[in-house]
């Protein structure tokens, strides 16, 4: 699975981070254009794609994708 995170979009709320089942998100160390701290993925391997993340993000910032296997 593919977790993307738009950060230009994301206001470090940390929903994500909270709600994440496999606990793969974390909040960076580095800022966003606006001035915010952004979420990153940790362990991407691990996604279940439940969205969950997704859901919960106010921002719409986060998107899950399933990998082209077909290369």
């Amino acid at each position: 699975m593919n977790v993307h995170i738009n950060t230009l979009l994301c206001k470090g709320c940390a929903f994500c981070v909270k709600y994440c089942p496999k606990k793969i998100l974390e909040m960076g160390t580095e800022r966003n254009k606006k001035g915010h701290f952004f979420v990153i993925t940790t362990d991407e391997e691990k996604c279940t794609s439940c969205a969950i993340c997704a859901a919960m993000c106010p921002e719409a910032a986060i998107e899950i994708t399933k990998e082209d296997s077909n290369g």
